[in-house]
């Protein structure tokens, strides 16, 4: 079961969204430099489908995304649980944040109108840097377009 540790309102992961980005733990790719060490253990509450529902409902009428930050180990759970978002709270688009350099057989795309992929290299930068290797995507009709670019303004 995927578990969080914290949640926030954010303005700058995802490009024109106002986005509830709830940061998973257990990340399994423990990137050298890592910003966010405190997700590398197992700690926090169970994401379930009623704690979403609760998280978003505290978030109501103010976001227009949720992102699920993480969750690496399990892309088979953080594909049904944006499954579920896309059909209880339709109005929202969704998000996630991986470290993976390569997408999991198990994710639909069509759960997704954003995925960020690649693992955080120090020395290239995160998105914002013309150097990464980080690449943001939208995905439209099924298809993933690299929209890493909108970082660089």
């Amino acid at each position: 079961m995927l578990k969080y540790l914290n949640s926030d309102v954010v303005f700058q992961e995802v490009p024109g969204e106002v986005t509830l980005a709830i940061n998973l733990t257990g990340c399994p790719c423990r990137c050298p430099g890592c910003h966010s060490q405190a997700l590398w253990g197992n700690g926090g509450e169970n994401l379930t489908t009623e704690a979403l529902d609760s998280l978003i409902a505290q978030c109501s009428g103010h976001i227009t995304c949720v992102a699920l930050m993480g969750g690496d180990g399990h892309p088979d759970e953080v594909n049904g649980l944006m499954n579920y978002v896309r059909k209880s709270h339709n109005e929202l688009r969704t998000a996630w944040y991986s470290g993976r350099s390569l997408l999991s057989d198990n994710v639909d795309l069509h759960n997704f109108d954003y995925i960020k992929l690649g693992p955080y290299l120090a020395h290239l930068g995160g998105l914002k840097s013309r150097k990464t290797n980080q690449k943001m995507y939208r995905i439209e009709k099924g298809q993933m377009r690299n929209i890493t670019n909108c970082f660089w303004k």
